[in-house]
């Protein structure tokens, strides 16, 4: 696709989302519908609050992952994910040339970015971030207009076809608020997911980052990512989201499940 297609392509975009967002406003039953209110922070309700003082993230050692997708699994099932829809997982990819390649899995969430993109685009307040960082959608508010969907740089929210509304990773925040791990990172068989406060400079996380370099993806992209790698290879840091896997061509020829049907089994 040249630049010109990819411009019409965004022009359409704009005028479609644009349509979609007047004709909700001009059908919302009340002014507080489309006010940027949230009925759950304005409460004093903890779960749109969070914790005070505390700015939670995650460091994934890619050295660790081993690509199992045990943490895919586990978020579907904790977080009743839609079938074919992911909150997380976990593409491979090839590096190097032959014969000197080598397999790469890069664990990929929502980065609960410091700078959210999704957030300043949502025209009702649905989209927030908490104080503790952890950036959330409030389903009750959200009426599914995707401007979110779009801005996010990852291509880590999705519509939800249950709810009609956009989904994403919360960190399983209702975990974390009854002083639980995510469901991913409890999950990870190589212990490559750690969670936990940025502010304590005692805690795995804050620990992990004064030791090793770490990076987060598309760093040109200004969102200030509380994802970070260690071991993250510069040939894969910007590439765009997949759900492909390398090994389910030959999983298929011997009649074997896929990644994605084996991640999805039971739902």
């Amino acid at each position: 696709m040249d630049e010109k297609e990819l411009q019409q392509g965004r022009r359409g975009f704009v005028k479609k989302t644009t349509a979609l967002l007047s004709a909700a406003v001009l059908a919302a039953p009340n002014a507080k519908a489309i006010s940027l209110t949230n009925p759950g922070r304005e409460s004093g309700d903890a779960r749109y609050i969070g914790q005070e003082g505390k700015r939670f993230g995650m460091v994934i050692d890619l050295r660790k992952c081993v690509g199992c997708q045990a943490c895919t699994s586990a978020c579907k099932s904790e977080n009743r994910v839609p079938k074919e829809k992911f909150r997380t997982y976990v593409p491979e990819y090839e590096l190097g040339s032959y014969p000197n390649v080598h397999k790469a899995f890069l664990p990929q969430l929502c980065n609960h970015c410091a700078e959210p993109s999704c957030v300043s685009v949502c025209p009702t307040g649905a989209t927030f971030a908490r104080k503790d960082g952890i950036v959330v959608v409030d389903n009750e508010i959200c009426w599914g207009c995707g401007y979110c969907i779009n801005a996010c740089p990852y291509d880590k929210r999705y519509f939800n076809p249950i709810t009609n509304v956009a989904d994403k990773c919360t960190l399983c925040a209702h975990r974390v608020d009854h002083g639980l791990l995510p469901a991913c990172v409890e999950s990870c068989v190589g212990g490559a997911r750690v969670f936990g406060d940025l502010n304590d400079p005692h805690s795995t996380v804050s620990k992990l980052l004064s030791s090793y370099p770490a990076t987060v993806l598309k760093p040109a992209s200004g969102t200030k990512p509380r994802v970070f790698y260690i071991a993250l290879s510069g040939e894969i840091q910007g590439l765009p989201y997949s759900l492909k896997a390398l090994d389910d061509m030959a999983r298929k020829i011997d009649g074997m499940p896929t990644t994605r049907e084996w991640s999805t089994k039971g739902e």
